[in-house]
């Protein structure tokens, strides 16, 4: 998987993707099913797992519930991914 994120900031600087695969949950709802706990979580994986920055930010809502964008950098580039999401969160408001 490390070598797969090497590959791809080879060629791109950073990667967006979504938060979660759903919208979020509403409040009390999928507490009680760990499969769904899980698959919530899912998107955010990859990143822990190949010890690469990425942070999250809100990119509205659809169907009155919040989503959120996934920005994720090259290992060592934490910096740079922090200043992306500043500039990309002033343009999500």
């Amino acid at each position: 998987m490390i070598n797969e994120f090497n590959d791809a900031f080879n060629e791109y600087d950073f990667l967006l993707g979504p938060v979660a695969p759903t919208t979020a949950f509403k409040i009390g709802e999928n507490t009680k099913d760990p499969l769904q706990m899980y698959l919530s979580d899912v998107m955010t994986v990859a990143a822990n797992l190949a010890g690469i920055p990425a942070i999250s930010l809100p990119a509205g809502h659809a169907n009155e519930l919040p989503v959120g964008l996934q920005l994720m950098a090259a290992q060592k580039k934490d910096s740079e991914l922090l200043e992306l999401a500043h500039k990309t969160e002033g343009l999500l408001k």
